[in-house]
């Protein structure tokens, strides 16, 4: 076992408490009709008393990078406010690409993809959470996806062949792994040579506060399992990338410091812009 490996699993909650308690949560934004929209990642209740906050949502994308025609162009509940930034902006998409989208939730930036990549491309969403992927399908109904498709898996271990992606995007998912460094060795598997990663996550600032990371809810809200920069960047050159890059998002304390009701969490977390290449 590597020292990245070593690390990412010193966890107070093992490994298959931390799949349990976030796919329970993902289960639940996905099937409560009476969604708020909020952030994914708000340890707080992210169900309320009304439907779907389409107006929050929206907000929220927006504070994230989305354009209003970005969430416009998008039918049906796929924008349910989740996320930490926007990996279409970082990925540069272009005609007749194929795309996998590492916890692709109820498809909103599949459906982005779909659109950048044309019929002659194709998008391939993966979720651990069979409700997020039945309400993926469901929005895909909606949206006429015909190049977007939507498989139940970990990302730790894709149901995507070798060497057929051009790129991988995520949004605020790989946090939540227990198992980083193979999150990103299946990510580089997938990859064609010279295929690229682009993806938004969360990364630690500071030390996480005693008791966080034995946390559920942190663990399950996009807090306790971030890791530094400099961690980040030992795991993605282990598993091959190259022309690694990773930035922080100064602005993103506007939305992260609401996402627990008893800490400041921008104090120890900042999203950030991930990428790397698969050398050719």
């Amino acid at each position: 076992m590597s020292d990245s490996e070593a690390t990412e699993s010193d966890r107070s909650l093992d490994a298959a408490t931390q799949r349990r308690v976030v796919r329970e949560r993902y289960a639940q934004i996905a099937t409560e009709t009476n969604q708020t929209g909020g952030d994914c990642c708000s340890s707080g209740d992210c169900c309320g008393d009304e439907d779907i906050d389409t107006e929050a949502a929206a907000e929220t994308a927006a504070q994230l990078g989305y354009s209003a025609d970005d969430v416009e162009s998008v039918e049906g509940e796929a924008n349910l406010g989740l996320g930490c930034g926007n990996p279409q902006a970082l990925a540069s998409l272009t005609e007749g690409e194929t795309v996998v989208d590492l916890g692709s939730g109820a498809g909103f930036d599949c459906f982005l993809a779909a659109q950048q990549v044309g019929e002659a491309g194709r998008v391939i969403g993966v979720d651990m959470t069979p409700e997020m992927v039945e309400k993926a399908r469901e929005n895909a109904a909606e949206n006429e996806g015909k190049n977007a498709e939507f498989r139940l898996g970990e990302i730790e271990h894709l149901p995507v062949a070798d060497e057929c992606i051009d790129v991988v995007i995520s949004n605020c998912v790989v946090n939540l792994s227990p198992n980083k460094p193979q999150v990103f060795r299946e990510s580089f598997r997938v990859l064609r040579p010279g295929g690229r990663l682009a993806i938004s996550d969360v990364v630690l600032t500071a030390d996480l506060p005693a008791g966080i990371r034995a946390d559920p809810d942190s663990v399950a809200s996009c807090v306790a399992g971030a890791s530094t920069i400099d961690h980040l960047e030992e795991m993605l050159a282990d598993a091959g990338f190259e022309q690694i890059d990773i930035s922080p998002k100064d602005d993103s304390e506007q939305f992260i410091r609401e996402w627990d009701d008893e800490y400041d969490v921008s104090e120890f977390l900042v999203s950030a812009s991930i990428t790397g290449q698969k050398p050719a």
